[in-house]
């Protein structure tokens, strides 16, 4: 698929509506940094590989949908400090 589709847009503004209604802070919140970390960037791997996957299939939708989620994981570690990207603010949003 090289479109987006109206049915497949709704559907991320559906799920991401939802999840945004859903979240709460958790006051109670404790960290392992370390761990969070490899769990951040574990994800993003998993989402590039998914990318790549699905850009071979021919399917460009879902590969820039799952591009979006692994730099989303990439950016959101650096902005919270597990990651070191030197105050890279044109690949993050940090700074």
């Amino acid at each position: 698929m090289k479109e987006v589709t109206d049915d497949k847009l709704n559907r991320y503004f559906d799920i991401t509506g939802r999840a945004l209604n859903k979240v709460k802070i958790n006051p109670k919140f404790v960290i392992n940094h370390e761990s969070a970390a490899e769990d951040f960037l574990d994800m993003a791997r998993r989402y590039y590989s998914d990318a790549r996957y699905f850009r071979d299939k021919g399917d460009y939708v879902s590969a820039l949908a799952a591009l979006s989620y692994a730099h989303a994981w990439l950016d959101a570690g650096a902005r919270i400090g597990f990651f070191d990207v030197d105050h890279d603010s044109e690949l993050f949003t940090v700074d």
